[in-house]
């Protein structure tokens, strides 16, 4: 079995302007991501997705460049099973050769970001494939499934002080769920306001349905402890992306100063990256997104380094199908995994991509259980709404 063809593209779905909302990134009006389509030369079709955007819009236009012009020359006539050595491959570049037989890493230079984001769709796509080839779930081949259904949160709450507790119950009422996230930071402008729709949040939904914060990394590390000083009575499950990636040493700061957890992780790229998270003492649990942290392949190691570090582990699923996918395969082989990210927002890229229904029941998701990734995309809708670069 040897790599065919790679072909990515610019998906760019319009939101319903009754289904738009807005955060500190502004108005939401469509769903982009990088998709990938990996065909060997015996007919197996892998799908994979590349973020470099925040949310759920942005300018894909780069990475897709770098899928179709420089990656995928590199995987023509490769056996797609050896997914470990194809990430190696292109995580090393030129050194690759040099790297694998010293033993150690020996990276090029444009090792995080897009590059990473782009190994992170090939990986994902090469997982689809050597599962459908063996005729078995992902969560198989990474060591089994320690559940068939997760807990999984809402993740949306944008609403303004006097409907968030609305906006929060009418997701309860969707999906069964007993665990919710809400937006805060810039969004809000000010610490206190953000603390004054999370009190009318608790106060709505009572105190036995776990509530989360997500900041989008745009506090100062002043804002975020303010924050948690004014949320200290609201029994807080997490306090996520406080402030910014960049500042390790600042969220470690942000997380001594009082009892809330704190998630962290989307942002981040690489086994790497967690291993710093981990050792300054930065954060409760990690999130990262197979879409941007390196595929399921670094996300596996990135769970493994949770679990040593006795922190959890609840992977970023704002995402296109083949990322959350991905994501549901990892969340139930690794050991420190409790939680699943489920999208209450606008999210076409999940529900219209795929011939499947996605959808949570009684605050569960069922883990998928078809051979690969367990989705059938929807060739015609990707080719209504495919971008070509």
């Amino acid at each position: 079995m040897r790599i065919k063809s790679v072909q990515a593209w610019w998906v760019r779905i319009p939101i319903e302007v009754a289904k738009q909302h807005r955060s500190d990134f502004g108005q939401v009006t469509t769903f982009d991501a990088a998709i990938l389509r990996v065909e060997t030369d015996d007919g197996l079709v892998g799908w994979g997705e590349g973020k470099n955007a925040a949310g759920s819009a942005g300018s894909y236009g780069a990475l897709v460049h770098l899928l179709n012009h420089e990656i995928a020359p590199q995987l023509i006539g490769l056996d797609p099973a050896d997914i470990g050595i194809i990430w190696e491959m292109l995580y090393n570049g030129v050194r690759h050769h040099t790297a694998a037989h010293a033993g150690h890493a020996m990276p090029q230079l444009a090792r995080r970001g897009m590059s990473v984001a782009a190994i992170s769709a090939v990986d994902i796509a090469l997982w689809d494939i050597l599962g459908k080839s063996l005729g078995q779930p992902v969560w198989r081949l990474l060591g089994g499934r320690k559940v068939e259904r997760m807990q999984a949160y809402a993740s949306g709450g944008w609403a303004p002080a006097d409907t968030i507790g609305d906006q929060l119950k009418s997701y309860i009422a969707k999906g069964g769920f007993k665990a919710l996230k809400m937006r805060i930071g810039a969004m809000d402008g000010a610490p206190h306001i953000s603390a004054a729709r999370v009190r009318a949040a608790r106060e709505a939904i009572g105190p036995d349905v776990e509530l989360m914060v997500d900041a989008h990394g745009t506090y100062t590390v002043a804002e975020a402890k303010r924050f948690i000083s004014l949320t200290a009575d609201l029994d807080l499950a997490w306090f996520e992306e406080p402030v910014i990636a960049d500042d390790k040493h600042g969220m470690a700061e942000v997380r001594a100063s009082g009892s809330t957890p704190i998630a962290t992780g989307e942002s981040e790229a690489t086994r790497y990256a967690f291993r710093d998270l981990a050792v300054l003492k930065s954060a409760d649990i990690f999130q990262p997104d197979p879409a941007f942290c390196g595929g399921i392949s670094e996300a596996m190691k990135i769970g493994t380094i949770a679990s040593a570090f006795n922190l959890r582990f609840a992977p970023h699923l704002w995402a296109g199908a083949p990322c959350f996918f991905a994501g549901l395969h990892v969340c139930a082989a690794s050991p420190a995994t409790f939680i699943v990210e489920y999208s209450l927002g606008a999210n076409p890229m999940i529900h219209d991509l795929v011939e499947e229904t996605v959808e949570a029941k009684d605050g569960m998701i069922a883990i998928p259980e078809k051979p690969g990734l367990g989705f059938t995309v929807s060739e015609r809708f990707l080719e209504a709404h495919a971008l070509r670069i």
